[in-house]
């Protein structure tokens, strides 16, 4: 599934003619947008604001790090990480419906697959995980994180436990 929307996001842009980091540009300009928006819903500004600072943390961490990413890179985590997002609400309320502790379940998944798959392996735990520590927010993952390992193993263990 993660190949044929990337494959499929890869085609639009194609066809859109955007510029190189397009994947990511896109995904971060929506968020940015959502977020600045009036119109937004406090879910939607959140989840977005979420977005937008992993993005830019990813960017931030690259430059500081002297990394050298190619746009393939960047367009990956975002889109696994707009991914990952989507369906983690999409699963939580499949799993809202079955009972409370498989609720508990997914949201655990999800949670231990972005702390357990650290991109930069940031010894600063109390900036990456300022998410996972607030008990009242609707994305509970850590900034840290490689969104496309993330999304992979949450989306094997998702299938498992919704069977």
């Amino acid at each position: 599934m993660k190949k044929f929307l990337l494959s499929f996001l890869v085609l639009m842009v194609s066809v859109t003619g955007i510029q190189a980091q397009s994947l990511y540009k896109t995904v971060f300009d929506r968020a940015t947008a959502i977020v600045n928006n009036p119109a937004s819903s406090d879910e939607e500004v959140e989840i977005n604001q979420f977005k937008v600072t992993c993005l830019n943390y990813i960017s931030t961490q690259v430059k500081k790090r002297g990394l050298k990413k190619d746009s393939y890179f960047y367009d990956s985590q975002a889109v696994n990480l707009a991914s990952f997002v989507t369906d983690f609400q999409v699963n939580l309320e499949k799993a809202r419906s079955i009972s409370p502790s498989k609720r508990t379940e997914i949201l655990k998944i999800y949670t231990d697959a972005s702390k357990y798959n650290p991109m930069f392996k940031d010894t600063d735990k109390e900036k990456v995980n300022c998410y996972v520590d607030d008990k009242t927010t609707l994305t509970p993952f850590c900034v840290d994180t490689d969104w496309e390992k993330a999304y992979d193993q949450a989306t094997t263990l998702v299938k498992a436990a919704l069977k």
